[in-house]
């Protein structure tokens, strides 16, 4: 059985991708690369190896590498330094000698400078660009977007104001939740017969659905008449900034929401479901598990 190592284990999805494996394989085969071990103490008491390391210590990096055959690395979240962080990851594990690395990166179209979400962009391209070119094996995993931020972008207070806000048009998205990635990862890891080596695989949801959908969705769940207004940039921003919310976060849901109008999100695959041989958890009945115990 493969040694296999889970980076950002203390975060929502390597947290989840260790909750997978455990489910799957013996605790003894599996080890987590964190920054304080503290935050992994949970997965400690269940008998998984708690490794020290950060992407910007190299040294810590190879060290918590040795022995490890199979690598999954969560993209970082350190955008301005994410090429050097990840560059670090991919070049110590050549070090340390492990055989595979499986990469989170994200579903796309457009790879050029023109998408709206090219600041995110460039460092998964980077990464996919230098796993390619390192003679390791791999396996890109290219998420779409987690039916979990879809409360984020609809605003904590939607069922109040019972209006959602986003400036992304009629533009469909392919959501997948979070945790369905995330054993689908596992599995991957899990696989023996080398049938995913190389390959970069989308991993767009089984439906793609617009925000008036979404918004007739939390309708139903809630019993409240929830609308969506697709607004102009400029009105988005004027309309957040007066609420309060920092340039950086309304900046944020301008790029995915253009993107999303874009169509960038939007292919449906089944490879997901290939992974997971299983549907995939719908967009309705993640809704309707967030909103349901709401009562008009």
């Amino acid at each position: 059985m493969s040694n296999i190592l889970v980076t950002g284990a203390s975060g929502h999805l390597g947290a989840a991708v260790t909750e997978s494996l455990l489910k799957k394989t013996n605790a003894a085969n599996i080890s987590v690369l964190v920054r304080d071990a503290n935050k992994a103490a949970a997965f400690a008491a269940k008998g998984v190896n708690v490794l020290l390391g950060d992407y910007d210590n190299y040294a810590s990096l190879v060290a918590a590498f040795k022995g490890i055959d199979k690598l999954y690395m969560v993209s970082g979240n350190d955008i301005a330094n994410r090429n050097q962080q990840q560059d670090n990851v991919v070049n110590a594990a050549k070090d340390a000698g492990v055989k595979h690395i499986v990469y989170t990166s994200y579903q796309r179209k457009n790879e050029t400078d023109s998408s709206p979400i090219v600041f995110i962009a460039n460092g998964h391209l980077n990464t996919e660009t230098q796993l390619k070119a390192s003679g390791l094996i791999y396996t890109i995993l290219q998420h779409g977007i987690y039916a979990d931020m879809i409360p984020i972008f609809a605003g904590e207070h939607l069922l109040d104001n019972k209006i959602i806000y986003l400036p992304a048009g009629e533009g469909k998205t392919a959501y997948a939740v979070r945790t369905d990635q995330a054993e689908a990862g596992a599995n991957v890891l899990l696989d023996e017969t080398g049938k995913y080596n190389n390959k970069s695989i989308e991993l767009g949801g089984s439906e793609a659905v617009s925000w008036t959908e979404i918004a007739a969705i939390i309708s139903k769940a809630t019993g409240r008449p929830i609308v969506y207004v697709s607004l102009t940039n400029e009105e988005f921003t004027a309309t957040l900034t007066k609420a309060g919310v920092p340039a950086e976060y309304i900046g944020l849901f301008l790029s995915f929401s253009n993107a999303a109008k874009q169509g960038e999100f939007e292919n449906v695959t089944s490879n997901l479901e290939t992974l997971l041989g299983r549907e995939p958890v719908s967009v309705a009945a993640y809704l309707q598990s967030v909103y349901g115990k709401v009562t008009a």
